[in-house]
C-alpha cells in the first residue's frame, strides 16, 4: 500500500448542496437558508479558493433529512438537481448525454469530443444511496473523462428508501454485464465512484468475482462510505471539523439486511482478487477512517492499493469547479486509469 499526502484545495459550493450530496446528508431547507458557520481553523496551505471555501461555508443543520418522507425526498433531490446542473455548466466542459440502449439498466454515456471508446469507465455517483442523479451529478465524470481520455457510462441505479439493497447493486452490475455483452472485456473497463457511490464501485467487483465475472481493470473511490455502521473513530474525532457531513439520516439502504453485510458495507468483505484500487480522502472528513482501515484490508488481501490523502480537504471535493487542487486530483486519476487499463489498441466496433 502506498500512501499520500497531499495539500488540496476546492471551490465555496454551497452547503447545502455538499452536504445534501453524502451520506448522512441535512435538511435541503436548513442548509439552504442557514447562516455562516462559527470560524473553522483554516489549513494554511491550502489553495485560496479552499481557504475562502472554509471562510464562507454554512452550517450544518442538527436535524437529520427526513428519508421517510416522500415530498421532503422530492424536494431535495430536484433541489439538487438544479444546483449540480448548475455546477457542471460553471465546470464549462462540453459534453453531450446519450441512453444505453438496455432494457436491464438505465445508463448514460457521458461523451466529451476526442475520447476513446475502446475503453470505458463506469461511473457511480454519490448521495447516501437515497440522492444524486447519473445525469445531474456530472461534475467528476466530466473531468476524469477529460484526464483520461476515456468515454463514461454513469448508472442511474435505483435509490432507496423506495428501493433498498440490493437494488442499487444489482443496476451497477447489470451495467457492468451490459459492457461486457456488448464486446467491452474486462480490461477495458474501470470503475469509479464517490462518497456511496465508492462503496458500490468496490460492492459491485465483489458481487462479480462472487458470480464468477471478470472483475474490472482498475478501481477508483473518491472519499467513499464503505462502512454503513457508522464504526471508524473519524465519524467522532472529526465531526466538529467535517464541513459536509452532519447529523446522519436514518439508515435505509441496507433495508432488512445487516449493516455489516459485506455488500452493503464492503469495508468487511473479503477483498482477495481486487484489482488495483486508489482511495482519495481528505483529511476533514467523517469518513477518513472508512478509507484508512479499507486501504489497509486491502493491503492485507494482497490487493494493490494506493490510498491518497489530501491535507484540509472535505467530502469529494473533486467536484468543484474552478478549482486547481480539484484539478490535480482528476489528473492522479486520468493517469492510474490509463496505466491499468489495457493498452492493446482498440477494438473494431462498440454498441452504442
Amino acid at each position: 500500500m502506498r500512501s499520500v499526502n497531499k495539500n488540496a484545495g476546492s471551490v465555496a459550493i454551497a452547503a447545502c448542496c455538499a452536504a445534501l450530496l453524502c451520506a448522512g446528508s441535512d435538511s435541503a431547507a436548513a442548509g439552504a437558508h442557514g447562516k455562516k458557520a462559527p470560524p473553522m481553523p483554516i489549513p494554511p496551505d491550502i489553495s485560496p479558493a479552499a481557504q475562502d471555501y472554509y471562510r464562507n461555508v454554512r452550517p450544518r443543520s442538527p436535524v437529520p433529512l427526513d428519508v421517510r418522507n416522500p415530498k421532503v425526498m422530492s424536494f431535495t433531490r430536484d433541489f439538487l438537481a438544479k444546483v449540480f446542473l448548475a455546477n457542471t455548466e460553471r465546470l464549462g466542459i462540453a459534453h453531450t448525454l446519450e441512453r444505453i440502449e438496455s432494457d436491464d439498466v438505465e445508463a448514460w454515456w457521458v461523451r466529451i469530443d476526442g475520447q476513446r471508446d475502446d475503453k470505458v469507465l463506469i461511473y457511480l455517483h454519490g448521495g447516501g444511496m437515497i440522492l444524486g442523479s447519473a445525469k445531474t451529478n456530472l461534475a467528476a465524470p466530466l473531468r476524469i473523462a477529460q484526464t483520461s481520455g476515456y468515454s463514461v457510462l454513469s448508472v442511474e441505479y435505483r435509490l432507496a428508501p423506495e428501493n433498498p439493497f440490493p437494488a442499487a447493486l444489482d443496476d451497477a452490475l447489470a451495467a457492468y454485464v451490459w459492457l461486457l455483452d456488448n464486446g467491452w472485456r474486462a480490461t477495458d473497463i474501470g470503475v469509479f465512484g464517490d462518497s456511496a457511490g465508492g462503496n458500490l464501485a468496490l460492492a459491485m467487483p465483489l458481487l462479480a468475482r462472487d458470480r464468477e465475472l471478470p472483475i474490472p481493470a482498475a478501481l477508483v473511490l473518491l472519499s467513499p462510505s464503505v462502512d454503513r455502521t457508522r464504526s471508524g473513530d473519524t465519524y467522532v474525532t472529526m465531526a466538529a471539523f467535517d464541513p459536509v457531513l452532519g447529523a446522519p439520516s436514518a439508515e435505509v439502504y441496507a433495508g432488512d439486511h445487516a449493516l455489516d453485510h459485506p455488500l452493503v458495507s464492503p469495508l468487511f468483505a473479503d477483498l482477495a482478487g481486487m484489482p488495483p484500487m486508489l482511495i482519495q480522502v481528505g483529511t476533514r472528513e467523517r469518513l477518513l477512517s472508512d478509507s484508512v482501515r479499507l486501504a489497509q484490508r486491502a493491503r492485507r488481501a494482497e490487493v494493490d492499493v494506493t490510498l491518497d490523502v489530501w491535507d484540509g480537504m472535505w467530502h469529494v471535493w473533486q467536484d468543484s469547479p474552478d478549482i486547481p487542487e480539484a484539478e490535480r486530483a482528476a489528473d492522479e486519476i486520468g493517469a492510474f486509469f490509463r496505466a491499468h487499463l489495457a493498452n492493446d489498441g482498440p477494438m473494431s466496433s462498440r454498441t452504442r
